[in-house]
């Protein structure tokens, strides 16, 4: 079973993410937004790609502990407090992501926010990701 990526001719060309993805996978994992809290509940960095990365390592660790890996995302959801910030690190962004997850992007959606839960992150990433 695999991930068949879409990005059709029409749209603009994706960088760090694809359209759509479609699998005929069976088991779907739903991962809650992870910040870039520490395992003693701290937040971790004061910049955007640190949070991020820490973030994103928190994702992942959820995933494993449901049996995925990186390559299962199917749909991540960034919410970011400052856009300029983000935008302004995107390539940093993009070389922890193939880092951590691969070259291959899921679907992704970077949304602004004014703030979240915690007064001090940044970011927070969500994510659905499909097994076999």
């Amino acid at each position: 079973m695999t991930f068949e990526r879409i990005n059709p001719p029409p749209l603009a060309a994706p960088r760090g993410f694809n359209h759509a993805v479609v699998t005929d996978r069976r088991r779907t994992v739903y991962l809650a937004g992870q910040t870039a809290l520490d395992r003693s509940g701290t937040i971790v960095g004061d910049d955007i790609a640190t949070q991020f990365e820490q973030a994103l390592l928190n994702l992942l660790q959820a995933l494993t502990a449901a049996g995925g890996s990186g390559d299962d995302l199917a749909s991540v959801t960034i919410y970011i407090v400052d856009m300029d910030a983000y935008q302004a690190r995107s390539r940093e962004i993009g070389t922890i992501w193939r880092r951590l997850v691969g070259t291959e992007y899921p679907a992704v959606a970077g949304i602004g926010v004014a703030r979240l839960w915690d007064a001090d992150a940044l970011i927070e990433i969500q994510g659905i990701a499909v097994l076999d």
